[in-house]
């Protein structure tokens, strides 16, 4: 008797799990376009510090307590839709402030990004900075970065 309360409330839990989570992820996959990359060391196709985006309002120095506003341009059409990610960095590549933006699109009127929304962090420990500016395709394939440098006194 225990024995089978045992399998009960302890395998068959699992077993059902593991066969609804495979069932789930077979008709995921058979979808047209949706692949399983399990080895995804690097971003696939990612261009660094491009000409292609650019930062726009961001000054060389702030004094503590001075919100830092940005903007971001972006060239390449192939991005026009997608996941933008602003991030501030120390020179140790420690991770200040990190804002994300989601299905961001621009069109030629307008350019601007993030739309409908607005960059402003205040960083109010003194130092060297490096602010990050990173857009992922629509697919999260591809994806343009750039990064520019300031100081906080």
């Amino acid at each position: 008797m225990v024995k089978r309360v045992t399998y009960v409330v302890y395998v068959l839990p699992v077993v059902l799990s593991v066969l609804f989570g495979s069932i789930v992820l077979s008709d995921i996959l058979e979808h047209h376009g949706r692949e399983l990359n399990l080895l995804q060391v690097g971003s696939i196709g990612e261009i660094s510090h491009n000409e292609s985006i650019e930062i726009i309002g961001l000054q060389k120095q702030y004094s503590i307590l001075e919100p830092i506003q940005i903007q971001v341009i972006i060239d390449d059409l192939s991005f026009a839709c997608g996941d933008l990610y602003v991030t501030i960095f120390t020179p140790g590549k420690n991770v200040i402030s990190q804002s994300g933006y989601f299905e961001q699109c621009f069109d030629t009127e307008n350019s601007f990004l993030p739309t409908n929304e607005e960059f402003s962090e205040i960083v109010d420990v003194p130092g060297r900075y490096e602010l990050e500016v990173k857009i992922n395709d629509r697919n999260q394939k591809n994806s343009i970065t750039t990064s520019k440098e300031f100081t906080v006194k």
